[in-house]
């Protein structure tokens, strides 16, 4: 089953490119509005994420306008429909055709940037708010990967959750019924992963951000687990962008690191 192809925007790299990172936008943003997003949260030197890594192609892809089964007749940017914010398990059954038809939408999107990276997946980071963080965990799970050690090069949400909890690797796959799925757990394994969730968020609530950890830890993943006093439903800011960082920076190894920042300098967005 094919599905159509997702519109995107890219801030592309002012350097060589080595990496790119896949950023999904939340419930009810678009990839144009997020662009503008990404340079609010900034740490102490008011440097943003972009600004630190000026080797890194960003790609933010833009999900369909989906019908919304709560308010009829009013589509929603949404990359799967909900009932419920405060009781996600309430006609959880909604939310199957929209993370199954995004999942299969951005697969072909992970694919095409490894090949501008000359094969190399381990180059290619996945990342989310909110929604988008859900829908960014789901395709790591369901992404097939080559070569002797099969990973991405990270997977990285903020104030997430976790569609379809509280079953296995295998039966978590089977929820979606896609194909081309891996058959082990070794991508689930050898892909750093790092979540973030301020405890005061009040859309998805800390336990749900928990409820994901702990799902991700049971399937075997290299969790790191930052947790906020304050930040709301957003990218903490100073400390969570200053983690977010070091963790990149761990992850890429220096390829796509500018040192104290890229000196605020403008990337314009294509």
């Amino acid at each position: 089953m094919s599905y159509e192809p997702l519109s995107f925007k890219v801030i592309p790299p002012s350097k060589p490119h080595t990496h790119t990172i896949i950023f999904l936008h939340g419930r009810g943003s678009t990839a144009a509005h997020f662009v503008h997003e990404l340079q609010i949260a900034t740490d102490r030197n008011n440097f943003t994420l972009i600004d630190h890594f000026p080797s890194i192609r960003w790609v933010l892809p833009q999900t369909a306008l989906r019908p919304s089964a709560r308010f009829p007749g009013v589509p929603v940017s949404q990359w799967f429909d909900t009932w419920n914010i405060n009781n996600l398990a309430q006609r959880e059954e909604l939310q199957l055709q929209g993370i199954k038809e995004s999942v299969a939408s951005l697969r072909p999107m992970v694919k095409a940037e490894v090949e501008l990276l000359d094969g190399r997946h381990d180059r290619v980071i996945l990342a989310g708010i909110s929604q988008g963080g859900a829908t960014a965990a789901h395709v790591l799970l369901n992404l097939e990967v080559e070569g002797l050690r099969p990973r991405l090069g990270g997977l990285m949400t903020f104030c997430s959750r976790f569609p379809f909890p509280g079953r296995i690797l295998s039966e978590t796959r089977a929820v979606l019924g896609l194909e081309g799925v891996p058959s082990d757990d070794t991508v689930v394994r050898e892909t750093p992963v790092l979540w973030q969730h301020c405890v005061d968020d009040p859309l998805v609530r800390i336990e749900y951000g928990r409820e994901l950890r702990e799902a991700f830890a049971r399937f075997g993943a290299q969790v790191e687990w930052k947790e906020y006093p304050e930040g709301g439903h957003w990218i903490q800011s100073p400390d969570g962008i200053e983690d977010a960082v070091a963790w990149l920076k761990r992850v890429v190894g220096g390829g796509g690191a500018e040192n104290g920042g890229g000196g605020g300098e403008s990337r314009s967005c294509l």
